[in-house]
């Protein structure tokens, strides 16, 4: 028997909520990461100038403040040095001529805000987000519940009864609808188009996928109640409070352990894991892997004394990742002053986008393989919410381009010649790098003259950070309909258990996919007694 109850492979969000989780419960939990620290996606260095605290990935925390992980464990973190800073004014919109949208967290505030775009289009935002909060016990419950279970089936019978068959299948129908169809039937205004549109590229999405416009109202749902919050000092504070949660319940973490196997114990059932080096480890409840598909299954499971079960490996083979992404950061000598509006420097995301046809244009080229002519940039502010993270009177900002191809075919603009082989390369990284910051140039009074230093990662560089980010795809696989909900990762899978008995599937690349609200690891580990 082993020493611990469950082993746990990988150190994401995911995984930390099941080991803080599980600890809770009793359960003795070893948490083994292969980097040199835990975190997976959560990771704050100081990468451009001494006293500049950057995330160098994940940064906003919403999706976290606002989940049943939280509800369930957040106070313990706080007791543990865990605290957030939060921004009134969560995003917003700059299009290339200055037109530009602010969103708050009040809801007067932001209906007259639209209304003020175009009559009416307050009003229809006000609806949209009461008839979401009316619906929000029924539709969180399938975009995080376990869907193959005897709960989420009374729900959805219950449902049925309540509302009739043929209104549930409207509603379903309507969950349905991409976001440029319901932005366009929805407002009237084109700047509240570009406002929501970057928005899906967040979910692993473009304007024109399926159920795109569902996830928009859910992020403007959020976003209102929850603002976009960053952690005190760091990401890396939070990850310090689960450390301290996971230790003080009895759970053991050890950094720079690279499983390589899991081990086969009596009746084929997951007895453990086995280290590179030859060192094995030993589960008497299970593992629990946080992992893509690919290492689950063909590096993990590689020696396995049988051999995939037929769907497995079809469900491995077809398996997609979806767009890269690539992170820029800044130092800045002083806050950044934009020239449309002095108030766009108090917005924590703030994109950079000409609108809907602008991210439809960038998504589509990314996904054939192209550098976008005009990148969608998130741009975050967290020194405006978190003056800790820069020295005095000084800033940084927070880049993200969630339209990177994982594969390089050629440039949109022509401008920047590719390598044949299609990898990233530092020269191909820096003069992308240059097209985003000339946006930012066009933007924000001398900002040539207030640089101190830029960082810049690829989808090449982010995956060789994180194994788990192939391409550079942070969502861990493409988030299509036909990859989602009860078809993730496979058209077979059941909620968090694979085809061995003790082994168990968390993480980006299981249901409810990816974001920092640590979805799967906070089912599974509430499903595990």
């Amino acid at each position: 028997m082993g020493d611990h109850d469950y082993i746990i492979v990988g150190s994401g969000i995911n995984a930390l909520v099941a080991a803080a989780m599980l600890g809770k419960k009793g359960h003795k939990v070893l948490l083994l990461e292969r980097n040199d620290r835990i975190g997976g996606c959560l990771r704050t260095e100081e990468i451009t100038e001494p006293g500049f605290i950057h995330d160098v990935m994940a940064t906003t925390m919403v999706l976290f403040l606002t989940s049943p992980a939280y509800g369930a464990i957040g106070k313990d973190l706080e007791a543990r040095g865990l605290e957030f800073a939060h921004a009134d004014l969560p995003t917003g919109v700059l299009r290339p001529d200055g037109s530009h949208v602010i969103f708050s967290k009040d809801r007067r505030r932001n209906i007259a805000t639209f209304d003020e775009l175009s009559l009416g289009d307050g009003q229809t935002f006000s609806r949209e987000m009461d008839a979401l909060a009316a619906d929000a016990p029924f539709l969180f419950s399938l975009l995080g519940g376990a869907l193959w279970s005897g709960s989420t089936l009374k729900n959805v019978a219950g449902q049925g009864w309540n509302r009739g068959l043929r209104k549930l299948a409207a509603w379903f129908g309507e969950a349905l609808t991409p976001a440029r169809g319901y932005l366009e039937t929805s407002y009237r205004s084109e700047d509240i188009h570009a406002l929501w549109a970057p928005w899906v590229l967040h979910c692993g999405l473009g304007p024109e996928s399926a159920y795109s416009a569902e996830m928009l109202k859910v992020i403007g749902f959020a976003l209102e109640l929850g603002g976009a919050p960053i952690v005190k000092g760091g990401a890396g504070t939070l990850l310090t409070a689960f450390e301290r949660l996971i230790k003080d319940n009895g759970g053991e973490i050890r950094i720079s352990a690279d499983v390589e196997a899991i081990i086969p114990g009596a009746n084929r059932r997951a007895d453990g894991v086995r280290l590179a080096g030859g060192e094995t480890l030993k589960a008497k409840a299970g593992v629990i892997c946080s992992v893509t598909p690919n290492q689950l299954y063909e590096r993990l499971m590689k020696d396995w004394p049988d051999p995939l079960p037929t769907e497995i490996k079809a469900g491995v083979a077809s398996y997609r990742y979806g767009k890269g992404d690539m992170q820029i950061h800044y130092a800045l000598s002083a806050p950044p002053r934009w020239k449309a509006d002095a108030e766009l420097g108090k917005v924590a995301l703030l994109h950079l986008t000409p609108g809907l046809d602008g991210v439809s244009r960038a998504a589509n080229e990314c996904e054939r393989g192209l550098l976008p002519a005009e990148p969608t940039v998130c741009v975050g502010q967290p020194a405006s919410l978190d003056p800790s993270r820069a020295p005095e009177g000084k800033s940084i900002l927070w880049l993200q381009l969630p339209e990177a191809p994982r594969h390089i075919k050629g440039d949109a603009a022509g401008e920047i010649a590719t390598p044949k082989d299609g990898c990233w390369t530092e020269e191909v990284r820096e003069r992308y790098a240059d097209r985003v910051e000339a946006l930012l140039e066009s933007h924000i009074e001398n900002f040539s003259g207030i640089k101190l230093a830029r960082r810049a990662y690829s989808p090449g560089d982010l995956e060789a950070m994180n194994v788990n980010l192939v391409g550079g795809d942070p969502y861990g696989g493409y988030c299509g309909l036909d990859q989602f909900f009860i078809w993730r990762p496979f058209k077979s899978s059941v909620n968090h258990r694979t085809h061995i008995s003790g082994l168990y599937h968390i993480g980006a690349s299981a249901h409810p996919g990816a974001g920092l609200g640590g979805g799967s690891g906070f089912l599974l580990a509430s499903s595990l007694k």
